[in-house]
């Protein structure tokens, strides 16, 4: 084995671990005895867990088996022992390490949810992002994103579990108060997961009119070492053309590109803008 392929699998390692340890403390450390209305199928775990104290973790891994045979020739042998060994892993952290950690006490409920919403987000987005599964409602998700791929995650991740809420406000939220702090976890938790997985990619792209480009070029790229691309452009007023410099870098280096842009000239206009995902040399290789 490579030693590229052995980091690979310490970091999968590590992510599955974090993931479960995150979503462990949204279940056992704040939503349990707030008895909010969960998502996927450890919101139908927690309808045993509220009954007989059932571990979440070991009913939810429990539950996936005959969906993993459902599942199987659509997702492919790869991402299923992937998504078998995230769960394995996240369930050892959910139910024998987070339940163990001191809880915090939260008067407010709607602060409570919001917590769960931030933990539950975070939990799922670092699987997501190792191109692995919690399963249950997961499978589900990757099916319909298979499906239609224009659809985010976070989409996908709200609307799928909306009726599994409702059945957990019945059988023991019992509450329309209940029911609305649901939603708001999941609505939360669909936003974490978009953002932390578009951030993961995400840089800043400058855009720089100006008539010395090349000198610019040279500074940036002493300045933060990075490269730049030059193009000529055609104003829609006079007529007249101008060289466009553009640039992609990080969030910290883009005060450099902009001042020493504005040093070597004054008169340059400057267009910064937040890019989603940055891919290629310097940055995050795309994977197909």
């Amino acid at each position: 084995m490579s030693s590229e392929k052995r980091k690979e699998i310490l970091i999968d390692v590590i992510m599955d671990a974090l993931s479960g340890l995150c979503i462990g403390i949204a279940l056992y450390n704040f939503a349990a005895d707030a008895k909010f209305p969960l998502t996927g199928f450890t919101g139908i775990a927690m309808i045993f867990y509220q009954y007989f104290r059932w571990n979440i973790g070991m009913l939810t891994l429990a539950m996936n088996i005959p969906l993993i045979f459902i599942c199987y020739k659509v997702l492919g042998k790869k991402f299923l022992l992937k998504s078998l060994k995230t769960m394995a892993i996240g369930t050892v952290f959910m139910d024998f390490v987070a339940p163990y950690i001191p809880k915090v006490t939260i008067a407010n409920p709607l602060l409570n949810a919001m917590i769960v919403g931030v933990f539950t987000g975070l939990g799922y987005a670092l699987v997501y992002m190792r191109n692995s599964s919690t399963g249950g409602a997961d499978f589900i998700m990757m099916l319909i994103k298979a499906k239609h791929p224009h659809m985010t995650l976070g989409r996908i991740f709200f609307i799928v579990d909306v009726v599994i809420i409702v059945i957990d406000t019945i059988a023991y939220a019992h509450s329309f108060e209940a029911l609305c702090y649901g939603f708001v976890i999941s609505y939360i938790g669909s936003i974490v997961v978009d953002k932390v997985m578009i951030s993961a990619d995400s840089g800043m792209m400058c855009m720089i009119v100006t008539n010395k480009a090349e000198a610019i070029a040279d500074a940036i790229d002493k300045a933060v070492e990075r490269g730049t691309t030059i193009f000529t452009a055609k104003g829609g007023y006079k007529g007249d053309e101008r060289q466009v410099l553009m640039c992609a870098c990080s969030d910290k280096q883009m005060y450099q590109v902009n001042r020493v842009a504005k040093k070597i000239d004054v008169d340059a206009f400057i267009v910064i803008m937040e890019s989603k995902a940055v891919y290629g040399e310097g940055f995050k290789r795309f994977k197909g």
